[in-house]
């Protein structure tokens, strides 16, 4: 048997990671408190992307981790198959006093993918128990980002994500809403593009309302490059689905919790879905822990509609729901409530707006977008060599104390919501410096 060191970092296999370019020049972390990561060697790196979209109270936060040492202490696991805790039942009354409307049953899952797939059988579920079998399509939207089950690859919109894997049968897509020409440096939400809800009706014209169970968007694609939403597109699809007897999905597992000005996006745009996913903000990312927001008609449909004693739905996971996770969430929706960090990432909006904006003229700079504490500052890409120039950025940036995120030639900033308006500018500040110092 070959020995390995204890550090060697060939055995993980890294998840969207080009892992040979990685551990050939390793960027590691160590910890992490309030608005700052650290390096093994002591360095500090402000963190401009909340982790991965999810540290949204700030890193370590007291009451979250002691919430969280207290109840492994107390009950470590306990499964939520025809058993149940405490917690789990008051984690769930909370959040659907949180969630808008009447979006008031909460499915757990492991993660945002997983509570994707959780929200897609949810419908199909409740398109069954309806006496409507034939409705099985599910419609999603190009550049849009799901989570990486099955089923959220096929209603998912990104090439690569999908290229190799099998994908589900019955699915169609929405064009995306980006379009440079016509919305480039935008802020907020762009005047051009609410039309583009409209192909909804081509979609339902071509296979019939009668077969489509439902449909699924981000609020604001995040991953696909901070893709917001032009004004009255999300109404129109609300409208068009209603009209249609037809199922809307919001995959708020980025902008729910704070993100975008308001505990959900549904909430802040005055739009409200069918059912709505969420993870990330949800624990704050100190526990993986996925959900999804159920109206309670969907809900009584498929439980309380069924036919006989019995599960009333085959699906679930073996940690939805789990008491570490449970515990995380509750402490977490404390902090935001008792710091009033909704409010707060909605007054900051207007400062974070201008300070983003002001990159506009900076080298290479071709859009910026923004919507709450969300930004995309988009570079041009290199002749040939696509996405390398973003990836310079985020390499320059780590090096020289700034945690980014990149896709593509897309700078992507959604930092902490307890950041100050002088880490604001000390973001911008060091950003605009990198952009300055790369060809």
């Amino acid at each position: 048997m070959t020995q390995r060191a204890a550090n060697d970092l060939d055995p993980f296999w890294m998840p969207f990671t080009a892992n040979r370019s990685f551990k050939a020049h390793p960027r590691l972390l160590a910890s992490a408190r309030d608005m700052h990561y650290f390096t093994p060697d002591g360095r500090s790196i402000l963190d401009g992307t909340a982790g991965l979209w999810c540290v949204n109270a700030g890193h370590a936060r007291k009451p979250i981790v002691e919430a969280i040492q207290r109840q492994a202490e107390v009950l470590d696991y306990a499964p939520t198959f025809q058993l149940g805790h405490p917690l789990v039942f008051e984690l769930a009354a909370r959040l659907g006093m949180l969630f808008p409307a009447d979006i008031n049953h909460v499915f757990f899952a492991g993660s945002g993918s997983e509570a994707v797939d959780s929200a897609l059988k949810i419908a199909l579920a409740y398109q069954r128990a309806r006496g409507f079998e034939n409705r099985t399509r599910l419609i999603g939207r190009q550049k849009g980002y799901h989570g990486v089950g099955f089923g959220g690859i096929s209603v998912g919109g990104l090439e690569n994500n999908k290229r190799g894997f099998l994908t589900l049968p019955g699915v169609d897509h929405l064009p995306h809403t980006l379009n440079l020409e016509e919305a480039a440096f935008s802020r907020g939400q762009p005047a051009w593009g609410a039309h583009l809800a409209d192909e909804l009706e081509v979609l339902i014209a071509e296979h019939g309302a009668e077969t489509i169970a439902a449909v699924i968007v981000e609020p604001m694609s995040g991953s696909a490059g901070v893709i917001v939403p032009p004004v009255g597109y999300l109404e129109r699809l609300r409208e068009i689905t209603t009209r249609h007897d037809i199922l809307l999905i919001f995959d708020e597992v980025i902008t729910g919790f704070g993100r975008v000005g308001g505990a959900t996006a549904a909430e802040t745009l005055g739009v409200i879905p069918d059912l709505l996913t969420c993870a990330k903000g949800l624990t704050n990312g100190a526990v993986p822990m996925g959900a999804v927001g159920v109206r309670g008609e969907i809900y009584d449909a498929v439980v309380n509609g069924a036919a006989g004693p019995g599960i009333e739905f085959f699906h679930g996971y073996t940690y939805s729901g789990h008491p570490l996770a449970a515990a995380a969430g509750l402490a977490t929706l404390d902090v935001y409530e008792g710091e009033g960090l909704y409010d707060r990432a909605r007054d900051l909006g207007p400062y974070w707006e201008e300070a983003v904006h002001s990159l506009k003229g900076a080298p290479h700079v071709i859009d910026i977008r923004n919507m709450g504490l969300v930004a995309a500052v988009e570079l041009a890409p290199r002749p040939e060599a696509p996405g390398a120039r973003a990836t310079e950025v985020f390499h320059r940036a780590f090096d020289e104390g700034l945690l980014i995120r990149v896709t593509g030639d897309v700078i992507a900033l959604s930092p902490p919501l307890i950041i100050s308006r002088e880490q604001v500018d000390e973001l911008i500040g060091r950003l605009t410096d990198i952009l300055r110092n790369t060809p």
